[in-house]
């Protein structure tokens, strides 16, 4: 049986864990981020701290969030000499970052846990006005989800959602290897920005996230019937879209159209 030294707990397969070990895509990761010293950052997942003791001896403050307790217990080992470092035991999922921000715009750094990285992508469009930006490490189906554009397969309620609120810039691909253990598939790091002020605003953000996760949950249909309980043909000639066209096809700029036609 393979032996774990304390401050390298196992990873836990329940939590989708893989961490990452690769010294030149660490290094690439916070070259990419690019930390100043009063920024405020939130690292996610830290699992056994490939990133977060670069970090945190760069960071007046720096705050991660890690589920396990185990990895809690031994980032908290290592904790001494860097005074600004954080552990906060909790899931990022019901974490207040906002309440966290305190007024200020925190960044956001993370190997995201590939079971909860579209719910947790989610959590961040929801706080987004106190995120000033992003970079994080996901499956590489994910960011491509992320990045697409209209008319390919991988475009879809994630696609929309982000691109309406955020820049998505996928920055570059990492192999299996570069983990431990390797993962099934391969990953990208990825840079999200909210915008200051969105190219396609919006004026109710909770009736237009209902008109985009209606469209795609019934992609094989028309964008006319499967939003026939929200927009009208008329809206939609207004919004000069294709009643015959699939949700895939249309544009961000066509779902805030219809959304603030229909609310």
């Amino acid at each position: 049986m393979q032996q774990h030294r304390p401050d390298k707990p196992p990873p836990r397969k329940s939590l989708g864990q893989h961490f990452l070990r690769d010294e030149a895509v660490i290094e690439r990761i916070i070259a990419c981020f690019g930390p100043a010293p009063q920024d405020l950052v939130v690292e996610i997942g830290p699992g056994r701290g490939a990133l977060t003791f670069r970090l945190a001896g760069q960071l007046r403050e720096l705050h991660v969030v890690e589920i396990d307790k185990a990895l809690v217990k031994a980032l908290t080992r290592q904790q001494e000499g860097y005074p600004g470092l954080h552990i906060h035991a909790a899931d990022a999922m019901t974490l207040d970052y906002c309440a966290l921000a305190a007024g200020r715009r925190l960044r956001i750094i993370g190997n995201l846990p590939y079971n909860v990285s579209t719910p947790l992508l989610f959590k961040f469009l929801h706080d987004r006005h106190c995120i000033r930006d992003m970079v994080l490490m996901l499956q590489k189906e994910v960011v491509d989800r992320m990045c697409a554009s209209p008319g390919g397969r991988d475009y879809g309620r994630l696609s929309v959602m982000l691109q309406q609120s955020c820049s998505v810039d996928e920055l570059f691909e990492v192999g299996p290897g570069a983990f431990d253990p390797p993962p099934k598939v391969n990953s990208a790091v990825v840079r999200l920005a909210p915008y200051p002020h969105p190219p396609h605003p919006v004026g109710d953000p909770g009736h237009f996230s209902r008109v985009v996760q209606t469209a795609f949950s019934q992609r094989r249909k028309t964008i006319r019937n499967a939003l026939k309980l929200l927009v009208d043909g008329a809206m939609l000639a207004h919004a000069g879209i294709d009643p015959g066209a699939r949700p895939e096809t249309l544009s961000v700029a066509d779902y805030v159209r219809l959304s603030e036609l229909s609310r």
